[in-house]
C-alpha cells in the first residue's frame, strides 16, 4: 500500500469528488449555436469531412482531432505501489496522466482502462483503436508482460507507443547520469553500474544505457531473489537474462563495491550506507522507489559526502519525475505525424534535458519549490524541475528533429522557427503579444535600473535580459548579497561585467544623489537630514533619481511595498508627462480567448469623465506598441442609455470626449461587458456602433471596478498579467506588484526599453485608425 497522512487522504478524496467527480471533461472546439453550426458540425455537413478521409487517410490529421489525441491505457495489473489492482481502480491514475499530458504539452487524451489480463487479449484491443489515435500511451502494466505487449504493438501499429513506466524513467535517469558523469569526469563506457531491481523500468533504464555506450559486462542486476547471473532458473525471463553476469556472487552486497552507478528500482531501504561507503569516487545513488527510497539520502550523504542522489521524491532536490519527458516527447512526435518512438528519438530526448539542467533555472520552474529557490547546476540539481516550462521548448524540437532524421515523420516541420515559437506561446502564453515589443526593444537596448537588485526574481530577469540583449541592467543593491545570490541561483552574470550595481551603502555619488533629491522633493519634506537617510535605505528614490540624472533610461520598481508607497516617490522625483494630471496604471490581461487591456486598475480612484477620455488616449499608446490596433470601449453597468445614472452618465461622456479628440480610433460606450467582448451582443443593442470586433481596451468607471475586474479575470480566466503599465511619467517608470515572477520583469523590461528609444528619438507614437 501507498503510505501517505490522513489528512492527505481526506484532502486527495476531496480533491477527486468536488466539484465535479473526476478530474477530466470533454469540451467542444467549435461554436454549436444554431442549427447552421449543427448541421456544420454533424448531419449534412459533416460527411464532406469523411469524404475527404476516405480520399486521402492523411487528412484526418486535419479535419478531426486524432493528430493531438492520444490514448493511456491500463490494464491495472501494476499501479503504483498498489499492485494489481485492477483496470477501474486505476482510472484516477490514468485520468491524472490525462490531466498532465494536457497541462504540459496541450496534448488532449482518452484515458482508456481495458478488462485484459492477457497479453493476446491487450495486444488486440489496443491494436484495434489505432483509427482513434495518435499515439498509445501504455501505463502500469506489469512485468515481464509489458515487455510483450509494447513490442508487438510497436510492430502491428503505425502511430507511437511508449510504456512510459518503462521509456519515460529511463530517458529521465539516462538524463541524470549523463550530467553527473560530467561532472565525475567518467565515462559511460567505462563506469560499473548495479543495479537493484529487474522489472519493466529497470531493464528500461539499463538497455537505453546500453544503447548510448554503457558496457553490458559493467552491469550488474539483482531482484528479489538476489543477483541475476548465468544458470539462474527462478524469476527469469529473456529481458533479464540478458544481464546476467557468469560469477558465484550472489548478493546485492557482493557486487556493490566500486560501483560508480546504483540504479534503484525496487524497495525502500534495501541499500544499507556500508555499501555506499564501499562505491566508486563520486558515485551517484539513483535511490527511485516510492515513497521510501532505496536509501534515504542523509544517510547515504553520511558515509559519502561526495555522492551525488536522485530520488523518485519530490520533497528531495534531483527527482526523477516521468513528467519531465513524456508529454513533450508526444508533442515533438505527434507533431511530425511520427510512427514509431525509436531509439534516436529517445536519445534526443536525453540530450534535450541534460542540457537543460545545465542552464540557469528559470523563474517558473523556481515557483514549484517550497522555499521559493533553486539550485544552478552540480550534483544537487542533475536534472530540471518538471516546473520548468523551457522542457517543451527543447525536448518536443529535439524529438520531432530526430523523428525526421531516422524516417519515421509523416508530416514534417519545414519550419523550426514558427514552430519554436508556436511551442513558446504555449509554455509562456505572452510569446505571441509580447514578440512585437521584444523585437522593438532589441534594436536599440538601453539602460534599464532596478530598484530592487537583490530580488532573486529581478535577478533571474536580469540574466534573461542579458540573454535576450535588451537593456544593459543597473541593479541598486548591495554587493555582498547580489553576489551571493547569484551563486546560490546559479546565475552566470557578474556585476561589472554584466550589470552596473549601485550600493545604498557605499557608493562615490552619494553626496550627489542627496544633493538632487533635495533639489527634487525639497518642497515634498525631504530635508537635508531626512535626504541623507532615504537614500542610503530607499532603493526606489535612488533609481527615480537615476532616471532623472540621465544614469539610467527607464526605472523597475514595486517588487516588493505597496503600490502607492512607490507611486509617491515616482510621482514627487519623476514627475507627469506634458498635459498630464496624475498617473493611471494599466494592466495588459492574456488569457486564451485574447489579450485585453484594463484601465485604471492601481491609482485613481474615481477619475473624471475627461479623465477616462485621457487615460484611454495614453492607454492606446500603449496598445500600439504591441502592433495591436486599440478598440476602445468605456464599460458601465448601463447599455447605451439603459441606464440614467451618474456612473452611465460619465462613461457616456467620457466615450464622446475621446471620441471627438481621436475619431479615427473605433470607441464606444457606454456599454456593459458582456456588449463591448461580443459583437453579435452589440449589434443587437446598436448595430451603428462605433466598436467594431471584440475590445482589447476595457476603461472601467472606477478604481474599484478595474482591479476587481483584472483580478477576477486573472483567476477565473486563468489570465497571465502584464504589467501593470504606468501612464503619464515623464520619463520611464513603471511599478510592479509583489506577486511579479521574473518572466513578468522581463516583459515588463521590453516595454519600458520601448518607451525610453521612443523618447530617446523622440519620436512619440500617434493615434491611428
Amino acid at each position: 500500500m501507498v503510505s501517505y497522512s490522513e489528512d492527505l487522504r481526506a484532502a486527495a478524496l476531496s480533491f477527486h469528488r468536488n466539484p465535479r467527480p473526476g478530474k477530466l471533461e470533454i469540451q467542444a472546439t467549435k461554436p454549436l449555436a444554431n442549427q447552421r453550426d449543427l448541421a456544420l458540425a454533424y448531419s449534412p455537413g459533416v460527411a464532406a469531412a469523411c469524404e475527404e478521409i476516405v480520399a486521402d487517410p492523411a487528412e484526418a490529421a486535419t479535419l478531426t482531432g486524432r493528430a493531438n489525441l492520444v490514448a493511456v491505457v491500463s490494464n491495472g495489473t501494476a499501479v503504483l505501489g498498489l499492485g494489481n489492482i485492477g483496470p477501474l481502480a486505476a482510472k484516477p491514475v490514468m485520468e491524472g496522466k490525462a490531466v498532465l499530458f494536457k497541462k504540459f504539452a496541450g496534448i488532449d487524451v482518452f484515458d482508456i482502462e481495458i478488462a485484459a489480463d492477457t497479453i493476446e487479449r491487450v495486444v488486440e484491443t489496443v491494436a484495434a483503436l489505432e483509427p482513434t489515435f495518435g499515439g498509445i500511451n501504455l501505463e502500469d502494466i506489469k512485468g515481464p508482460e509489458c515487455f510483450e505487449i509494447e513490442e508487438q504493438l510497436k510492430a502491428r501499429m503505425k502511430i507511437p507507443v511508449f510504456h512510459d513506466d518503462q521509456h519515460g524513467t529511463a530517458i529521465i535517469v539516462a538524463a541524470a547520469i549523463t550530467n553527473g558523469l560530467l561532472l565525475n569526469g567518467k565515462a559511460l563506457a567505462d563506469i560499473k553500474i548495479v543495479a537493484s531491481g529487474a522489472g519493466a523500468a529497470a531493464i528500461a533504464c539499463l538497455n537505453l544505457l546500453v544503447s548510448m555506450g554503457a558496457q553490458r559486462k559493467n552491469i550488474w542486476v539483482c531482484d528479489i531473489d538476489g543477483l541475476v547471473y548465468e544458470g539462474r532458473n527462478t524469476l527469469m525471463d529473456k529481458w533479464k537474462a540478458a544481464y546476467a553476469q557468469k560469477t558465484d556472487k550472489r548478493k546485492l552486497a557482493e557486487v556493490i563495491a566500486g560501483a560508480d552507478v546504483f540504479l534503484g528500482v525496487s524497495a525502500g531501504g534495501v541499500l544499507k550506507p556500508e555499501m555506499v561507503a564501499q562505491m566508486a569516487d563520486k558515485p551517484l545513488v539513483m535511490a527511485l522507489a516510492n515513497p521510501t527510497p532505496e536509501i534515504m539520502p542523509d544517510e547515504a550523504r553520511k558515509v559519502r559526502p561526495d555522492a551525488m542522489i536522485c530520488t523518485g521524491r519530490s520533497d528531495f532536490p534531483n527527482q526523477v519525475n516521468n513528467v519531465l519527458c513524456f508529454p513533450f516527447i508526444f508533442r515533438g512526435a505527434l507533431d511530425v505525424g511520427a510512427t514509431a518512438i525509436n531509439e534516436d528519438m529517445k536519445h534526443a530526448a536525453v540530450d534535450a534535458i541534460a542540457r537543460l539542467a545545465r542552464d540557469p533555472p528559470s523563474d517558473a520552474a523556481v515557483a514549484g519549490f517550497d522555499g521559493g529557490e533553486a539550485q544552478g547546476f552540480g550534483p544537487g540539481s542533475l536534472i530540471p524541475s518538471p516546473f520548468d516550462p523551457r522542457l517543451i521548448l527543447r525536448i518536443a524540437p529535439a524529438v520531432a528533429k530526430a523523428a525526421m532524421a531516422s524516417g519515421v515523420a509523416t508530416r514534417p516541420i519545414t519550419n523550426f522557427d514558427e514552430y519554436h515559437g508556436r511551442l513558446e506561446r504555449f509554455a509562456f502564453r505572452s510569446g505571441l503579444v509580447m514578440k512585437p515589443v521584444f523585437a522593438k526593444a532589441k534594436t536599440q537596448p538601453v539602460r534599464v535600473i532596478y530598484a530592487e537588485g537583490e530580488d532573486t526574481r529581478v535577478l533571474r530577469a536580469t540574466q534573461q535580459v542579458l540573454e535576450e540583449q535588451l537593456a544593459r541592467p543597473i541593479l541598486v543593491g548591495r554587493p555582498s548579497v547580489v553576489e551571493t545570490r547569484i551563486k546560490r541561483l546559479g546565475l552566470a552574470i557578474r556585476a561589472g561585467k554584466d550589470f552596473d550595481l549601485i550600493n545604498p551603502e557605499d557608493d562615490p555619488r552619494y553626496r550627489s544623489y542627496v544633493q538632487s533629491y533635495i533639489d527634487v522633493a525639497g518642497r515634498h519634506g525631504a530635508t537635508p537630514d531626512v535626504a541623507r537617510t532615504t537614500i542610503r535605505t530607499n532603493a526606489t528614490v535612488i533609481a527615480a533619481l537615476a532616471v532623472v540624472r540621465d544614469e539610467a533610461d527607464a526605472m523597475l520598481c514595486g517588487v516588493e511595498g505597496s503600490y502607492m508607497r512607490h507611486l509617491r516617490h515616482v510621482r514627487e522625483i519623476i514627475g507627469f508627462t506634458s498635459g498630464t494630471s496624475d498617473f493611471a496604471a494599466l494592466s495588459l490581461m492574456i488569457t486564451s480567448k485574447g489579450a485585453y487591456f484594463i484601465a485604471d486598475t492601481q491609482v485613481r480612484p474615481n477619475p473624471s469623465a475627461e479623465e477616462l477620455a485621457d487615460i484611454a488616449a495614453q492607454a492606446a499608446v500603449h496598445v500600439q506598441r504591441f502592433n495591436i490596433k486599440p478598440k476602445i470601449a468605456f464599460v458601465s453597468h448601463s447599455d447605451f442609455g439603459s441606464y440614467d445614472t451618474e456612473s452611465a452618465r460619465k462613461m457616456r461622456r467620457a466615450a464622446e470626449l475621446f471620441t471627438e479628440s481621436h475619431p479615427k480610433i473605433e470607441a464606444d460606450g457606454e456599454m456593459q461587458g458582456d456588449t463591448a467582448l461580443s459583437e453579435s451582443a452589440r449589434q443587437l443593442i446598436l448595430p451603428h456602433s462605433r466598436l467594431t470586433g471584440v475590445a482589447n481596451v476595457l476603461i472601467l468607471p472606477n478604481l474599484d471596478a478595474a482591479n476587481a475586474a483584472y483580478q477576477m479575470i486573472k483567476v477565473l480566466g486563468s489570465g497571465l498579467q502584464v504589467g501593470p503599465i504606468l501612464i503619464g511619467p515623464a520619463r520611464p517608470a513603471h511599478i510592479l506588484t509583489p506577486s511579479v515572477t521574473a518572466r513578468g520583469i522581463l516583459n515588463m523590461t521590453a516595454v519600458a526599453v520601448v518607451e525610453a528609444q521612443e523618447r530617446a528619438s523622440r519620436q512619440q507614437p500617434t493615434l491611428f485608425g
